[in-house]
């Protein structure tokens, strides 16, 4: 899974900088800012359970009281393409 320019992307801090959206910064610099509504999951969290949030293998996150594992990769519209990779190296 490569981004732009071949860069692999890493999470480096998640923060919900306005009411309804969650920010992402990325090791190699990048910005990304979604609407909550796209993760109904995170979205039902409170304000201190989004601030416990947890970075596994640099392109995975959760929050302490979440139930359910996120990739990068769904947040960069690409969740058919993760799916099948990680289908793949699962097999």
């Amino acid at each position: 899974m490569t981004g732009i320019i071949k860069i692999n992307p890493v999470i480096k801090k998640i923060s919900f900088p306005e009411k309804g959206k969650m920010k992402f910064n990325l090791l190699d610099k990048r910005e990304i800012i979604i609407p909550l509504s796209y993760f109904p999951k995170i979205k039902a969290l409170t304000t201190i359970q989004r601030n416990r949030w947890y970075v596994l293998d640099d392109q995975m996150f959760s929050f302490d009281d979440c139930d359910e594992v996120f990739h990068i990769e769904q947040v960069l519209g690409k969740e058919n393409i993760y799916k099948y990779n990680f289908s793949r190296k699962s097999a």
